[in-house]
């Protein structure tokens, strides 16, 4: 990746500036590389010089000046560099060569299929447990923003060489099944639908839990299972609460807790001391009447995944209407001994748009909008793509006419349009079997256009980096619709198929990259990568 070579040169540039200067340098700098704002600015920038300068009360221009002056004399700088500024408050701006940036587009061809794979999870198990909505009606599109989130997150992970297992919590106890079972004996009003009359029909049981039970096993087999398949999403394992209870897993996390001293008992019930993790208050595991309460139950399943499963990290995906909870799972998690371990991410709300108005639903009136009526409507594609644009801790609306359109105004049309282009382009070629380019042709690559695709092109594994370490996954689409946007710009502005062979053969080439880097970007996204449109 550009971004680690650009690390390593500015840390042996610093390590060697502190060698030849008196006083003190900074210890354990962090570089940081980023994409300037604007095209003028460079291709990547660094604002290290501004902060040494804050560790040592010295001018930011000054060192920034240090530094440039020593990257300027280094022989790996010399070869990726057309040149080097100072802006602002001490930031370094970097402007990459295009014979550099040609020899990086040949490494990403001979990558073929694979380009964009990094080794930053060295093979460490990762689970990321998703949607996880509870067995009481059908997924929604609120309940499920998190399909296409965590599947895209998981997708990403394993591109970046972590095992990754993919998990759906089932909730199949406690109150909400009973009133469940309620609601299919006619006995409560809490669940309602046309789902509800016809689980119904398939209750012989009386007794409210044991029809809450058997309905929970029927809306997520009938109901719940072919809705995640038709999202495109595979589980690696539908674990069930019940499980805890059945194993006995649950008692033992309550007996270990006990006998490490973090429980005590209080108004007839066994309270867990979680403020001594970091709560703000100690937190209830078994109620007077002897019910388990779901942090109870949240802390033996993640007991499980830790200790039994071993993951290394585990990341769970949540709706907004959780946030009351993440403090009690961390202290529990803390308390088992796996502290820094969990990751929870909060999903913001989903609000259905049509013509520029929102479409007013109630869960409690059992009127709503499933996502396989979203997917019979606007199709997988779609529905992933608009899901993915919008970051975890933003409301998402999702705007029912664009989804609907079949122009570039879509953005899932304008990217997928890209690759169909490519597509036909290579239809024509006859060469394409076998090709590979030579570098001298790749040289010929030199117009704005084709600099600015391959350069595109080159940030695909940084963008797999940062989002495997800050679970951004709207990076993704984002980077998609730039990749998409600078191959509709060249193709405008180039010819690929020319009177001159070796400019033709160079402009196959960087297609096939651009190619083969839209077809993995389809891949992490779930969506699918149309020959023809």
């Amino acid at each position: 990746m550009i971004k680690t070579q650009i690390k390593r040169i500015i840390k042996e540039e610093y390590k060697n500036l502190c060698q030849q200067r008196e006083g003190l340098c900074v210890k354990d700098l962090r570089v940081e590389i980023s994409y300037p704002i604007r095209e003028r600015f460079g291709d990547y920038s660094c604002n290290i010089a501004f902060l040494i300068a804050q560790a040592e009360k010295k001018d930011p221009g000054q060192i920034a000046g240090f530094l440039k002056k020593r990257l300027e004399k280094n022989k790996t700088s010399q070869k990726i560099f057309a040149k080097i500024e100072i802006a602002g408050s001490g930031f370094l701006n970097f402007y990459l060569k295009k014979e550099f940036l040609q020899a990086e587009l040949k490494k990403a061809f001979k990558e073929g299929k694979n380009f964009g794979k990094i080794n930053l999870g060295k093979g460490k198990k990762i689970q990321v447990e998703f949607i996880s909505a509870n067995p009481t009606g059908p997924l929604t599109i609120g309940n499920a923003r998190g399909g296409p989130f965590g599947d895209c997150l998981a997708n990403i992970l394993k591109f970046a060489n972590y095992k990754v297992e993919k998990a759906y919590y089932v909730n199949d106890c406690g109150k909400q099944i009973t009133e469940l079972g309620k609601s299919l004996l006619g006995e409560g009003k809490k669940y309602q639908g046309e789902y509800i009359k016809e689980v119904r029909k398939k209750i012989k049981t009386k007794d409210p839990y044991q029809a809450g039970q058997r309905g929970a096993k029927i809306i997520l087999e009938e109901i719940i299972k072919p809705a995640v398949k038709k999202l495109g999403i595979k589980y690696d394992e539908w674990f069930f609460e019940s499980t805890l209870y059945n194993s006995s897993r649950l008692k033992k996390t309550i007996d270990l807790l006990t006998k490490k001293g973090l429980t005590y008992e209080k108004d007839g019930a066994i309270w867990f001391k979680s403020k001594k993790f970091g709560d703000v208050r100690d937190r209830v595991l078994v109620k007077k009447d002897g019910l388990k309460t779901y942090l109870a139950g949240d802390i033996a399943y993640h007991r499980y995944k830790f200790e039994e499963k071993k993951f290394n990290k585990v990341i769970n995906i949540w709706g907004a209407d959780h946030y009351g909870d993440v403090a009690g799972l961390q202290a529990g998690v803390s308390a088992l001994g796996h502290k820094g371990k969990l990751d929870i991410i909060l999903l913001q709300f989903v609000t259905l748009v049509k013509e520029g108005k929102p479409i007013k639903m109630s869960k409690r009136k059992g009127r709503y909008i499933t996502m396989e009526e979203l997917l019979e409507e606007v199709g997988r594609d779609v529905v992933r793509f608009f899901f993915l644009e919008r970051s975890a801790d933003k409301h998402l609306e999702f705007d029912l006419n664009l989804a609907r359109e079949q122009s570039e105004k879509n953005p899932v049309y304008y990217v997928q349009y890209a690759y169909a282009r490519i597509c036909s382009i290579l239809r024509k070629y006859k060469g394409v079997k076998n090709f590979e380019p030579q570098g001298k042709e790749l040289k010929l690559l030199t117009s704005p256009q084709e600099i600015v695709l391959i350069k595109e092109i080159l940030r695909f594994p940084e963008i797999i980096e940062e989002i495997s370490q800050s679970y951004q996954v709207q990076r993704l689409p984002k980077y998609a619709l730039e990749l998409a946007s600078a191959f509709h710009q060249f193709y405008h502005h180039c010819q690929v198929l020319t009177g001159d062979d070796d400019l033709s053969r160079a402009r196959i080439a960087l297609i096939i990259v651009a190619k083969n880097t839209l077809e993995n970007l389809f891949k992490l996204m779930g969506i699918s990568a149309p020959r023809k449109m």
